[in-house]
C-alpha cells in the first residue's frame, strides 16, 4: 500500500467533493422545466420540436401512477426496438464484419440488459455486435436508461420537497431535458478528452495484422450445426489450429465509452472492457473514467439538499456514502495488496500482492479502486477480472451490489435507493424515542414504511431466489468454472449484478445459455421495475403530506448522529439479508485459503 496510491485516493475524493456542488446546481437547472442553462440557444428549439413530435404537453405534470406508467411504456417500447435490431442485425447496414443475428435468448437478455441500465453482456462485443447495433440499439439505451434513472430520482426528491400536492413532474420532460442538456453535452466533451488519450473513434473495418511468429492453439471441433463435437466420454473433441493473423478491433469507441461511464452503463465495446487499451489507454483516462462514474450521482446529493432547502441533509447523505465507499475501497485494496499466502509459499514475494487477472498498466490499487467504484455505482465497467480477486477482494464488489448500489450509486438509482434507507432510518429513530417518525417535517406512517420495505424485499428475494434455483439445477451448475464456495460466489454475483442493474461479473460463469440468458433477463426486469414502482408510490405519498413545524423532539436529518444512524440502518437492514450466503461464499473461501485450499 504505497504512499503514491494513498495520494491518488485522497485526490479522487477531493476532486469528487469539489465537483459535487457545481454538478448539483446544474442538475437543478436541468431538472427544472423552466430552468435556464448554457445550452439553451442550441437545445431549446430542439426540445420544443421533440415535445411537438411526441405530443407531450410540457406544462402538464403527472401523479406518481402516471409518471410510473410513462416510464414503463418508454422502457417497453425501447426494449422491443432493440430486440428487433439485434435479431435483424445481419440484414441491416453498418455491419462491415458481416456479423449474424443474435439468438432469441441472447437478444432478449441484451435488450433487457441495456433497457434496465444493467449492461450485462453474455457475448463478446467486438465479435458479436455490428456498428449499427453498438451505436443505435445499445447507445440509445445508454442515454435513455441513464436519463430515466435521473428522472426517477428527481421525482422522488420532488415528492420529499413538495407538500399537499399530487404531482411529481412530467416524466417526458425530465427524460428529454436530462438527455439534451446534461448527458449529450457532457458526453461530447468527455469523448473528445478520451480521444486525446488514445481511444479510437472511426467506422473502419477491423484491421488484420500478420503475426511475426504463427502460433498453434487447441480449439473445440464444431459440427455442421455449430455445436461442439463430443467424444464417448462426453468431452469436447479438440483440434489444433494454426493462427497467422491477429484481428484488431476498430469502430466508434470513444463516444461509447463517454456515455458508458457518465451514464453508469458499463457495457464494454470490447470484451476486455476497461482493461483494453482502446477503451482505457492511460492512467489519466483510468482516473477520469472512475471520476465520471461518480460525478452525476454525487451531484444528485447536492440537488437533494437544495430542493429540500436543507443542504446539510444532502451533505450528510454524501458523507455516509463516502464512508461506505472508503471502507470498501480500503478492504479490497488491502486484501489484493496482501495477496494469496499460497502463492507466497510457492516463492512469490508478498510485496507483489495479487496481480492475477489485473492489467499491469494499472496495478493493484487502481484495479481495487475501479472495482469498488464501479460496484458502488450501478456501472459494471471493469479494468480487472473480479473472478481473480482474493476472496475478501471479491467480497467487496459483491457486497456493494447487494446493498443496492446506494453508495453514490448509478445515475439516479443510487440516490433513490439511499433515500429508502433514509425513510427506514427515520422510522427507527422515531421508534427509539417513542415519537411519530418525521422526515423533513412529514410524518412517516405505515404506508411509507411498507413501500420502503417492499422495494428492499424485492431486491433480496429476487437475488436469493434465482441464485438458489441455479445452484441446485443442472443448467446452473453446468456453467460454473469453479466448484465449492467460489462457484457459489460466481452464481450469486451474476444474479446480484443483474438484479442490482450493475452488469459486471465474476466472469468464471458461462452465462450465454438459454437458461441463464432468460433467468438473468427476468432478474434484471425485476430489479429495475418492480423496485421502482413502490418507490414511486412512496414519492406520491410524501408529496401529498402536509409539513409539520419542527419541535424539540424532531429528529435532525443532518449531522453526525444522523450519519451514524443511516450507516447502521444500511448495514443492518441491507446487509444482514445476504450474510448467510456471503458466509458460504467469499467469507468461508477466505478462511479455506488461509488453510491452503483454492477453488
Amino acid at each position: 500500500m504505497r504512499s503514491i496510491d494513498w495520494l491518488q485516493l485522497g485526490l479522487f475524493v477531493a476532486i469528487l467533493a469539489l465537483i459535487t456542488k457545481p454538478m448539483g446546481l446544474f442538475l437543478g437547472q436541468v431538472l427544472d422545466p423552466k430552468g435556464r442553462t448554457w445550452f439553451d440557444p442550441v437545445f431549446k428549439p430542439l426540445e420544443k420540436i421533440t415535445y411537438r413530435l411526441m405530443g407531450v404537453n410540457a406544462e402538464r405534470e403527472q401523479d406518481w401512477k402516471q409518471y410510473a406508467i410513462a416510464m414503463l411504456l418508454f422502457s417497453a417500447v425501447s426494449c422491443i426496438f432493440t430486440y428487433a435490431i439485434l435479431r435483424l442485425q445481419n440484414h441491416l447496414p453498418l455491419n462491415p464484419q458481416g456479423f449474424g443475428a443474435l439468438s432469441p435468448d441472447l437478444a432478449f437478455n441484451t435488450a433487457v440488459s441495456f433497457t434496465t441500465n444493467t449492461n450485462w453482456q453474455s457475448y463478446t462485443g467486438e465479435a458479436t455486435m455490428s456498428y449499427l447495433s453498438q451505436m443505435v440499439a445499445l447507445v440509445i439505451h445508454n442515454f435513455g436508461s441513464a436519463a430515466t434513472g435521473i428522472a426517477l430520482a428527481a421525482a422522488l426528491v420532488r415528492g420529499i420537497a413538495r407538500h399537499s400536492v399530487a404531482t411529481l413532474g412530467n416524466f417526458w420532460v425530465d427524460l428529454i431535458r436530462t438527455t439534451y442538456y446534461l448527458l449529450l453535452p457532457l458526453c461530447v466533451v468527455f469523448a473528445l478528452v478520451l480521444v486525446s488519450q488514445g481511444i479510437i473513434q472511426n467506422f473502419n473495418p477491423y484491421t488484420k495484422a500478420k503475426l511475426l511468429e504463427p502460433m498453434t492453439i487447441s480449439v473445440a471441433e464444431i459440427d455442421a450445426n455449430g455445436k461442439p463435437v463430443l467424444d464417448k466420454a462426453g468431452n469436447p473433441v479438440m483440434q489444433n489450429q494454426i493462427v497467422t493473423d491477429q484481428t484488431i478491433v476498430q469502430g466508434p469507441v470513444a463516444s461509447q465509452i463517454a456515455i458508458k461511464m457518465l451514464g453508469t452503463n458499463g457495457g464494454g465495446y470490447v470484451n476486455a472492457n476497461a482493461a483494453h487499451p482502446f477503451e482505457n489507454p492511460t492512467p489519466l483516462s483510468n482516473f477520469l473514467q472512475m471520476l465520471s462514474i461518480f460525478a452525476i450521482g454525487s451531484g444528485l446529493t447536492y440537488y437533494l439538499g437544495r430542493m429540500t432547502k436543507n443542504q446539510g441533509h444532502g451533505w450528510s447523505i454524501w458523507t455516509a456514502m463516502m464512508i461506505l465507499f472508503l471502507g470498501g475501497a480500503l478492504l479490497c485494496w488491502w486484501s489484493e495488496a496482501k495477496g494469496n499466502p499460497i502463492h507466497q509459499q510457492l516463492g512469490i514475494a508478498a510485496a507483489d500482492g495479487n496481480m492475477e487477472g489485473k492489467e499491469v498498466r494499472f496495478g493493484i490499487f487502481n484495479s481495487a479502486l475501479f472495482a469498488t467504484v464501479t460496484t458502488d455505482a450501478s456501472c459494471g465497467a471493469v479494468n480487472a477480472m473480479h473472478d481473480s480477486f482474493t476472496p475478501l477482494g471479491g467480497f467487496v464488489p459483491l457486497f456493494n451490489i447487494q446493498l443496492g448500489e446506494i453508495i453514490i450509486g448509478g445515475v439516479g438509482a443510487g440516490l433513490y435507493g439511499m433515500l429508502v434507507f433514509v425513510v427506514l432510518a427515520v422510522f427507527i429513530a422515531g421508534l427509539m424515542v417513542g415519537r411519530t417518525p418525521e422526515y423533513l417535517g412529514k410524518k412517516i406512517q405505515s404506508f411509507e414504511v411498507k413501500m420502503a420495505m417492499l422495494s428492499l424485499l424485492i431486491l433480496c428475494l429476487t437475488i436469493l431466489g434465482f441464485a438458489a434455483w441455479a445452484s441446485v439445477s443442472q443448467w446452473g451448475l453446468t456453467g460454473l468454472n469453479n466448484n465449492g464456495p467460489h462457484g457459489l460466489s460466481e452464481i450469486l454475483y451474476a444474479y446480484s449484478s443483474c438484479v442490482g442493474n450493475n452488469g459486471s461479473a465474476f466472469a468464471g460463469l458461462s452465462a450465454n445459455t438459454p437458461w441463464y440468458n432468460t433467468t438473468l433477463g427476468i432478474a434484471m426486469l425485476f430489479g429495475r421495475f418492480l423496485m421502482i414502482v413502490p418507490i414511486m408510490a412512496l414519492a406520491g405519498a410524501l408529496a401529498a403530506k402536509k409539513i409539520s413545524p419542527a419541535s424539540g423532539g424532531t429528529f435532525p436529518v443532518s449531522g453526525g448522529t444522523f450519519v451514524i444512524l443511516l450507516l447502521g440502518t444500511v448495514l443492518l437492514v441491507g446487509a444482514l439479508n445476504f450474510l448467510p450466503c456471503l458466509a458460504l461464499g467469499p467469507i468461508v473461501e477466505h478462511f479455506l485459503m488461509l488453510q491452503g485450499k483454492l477453488f
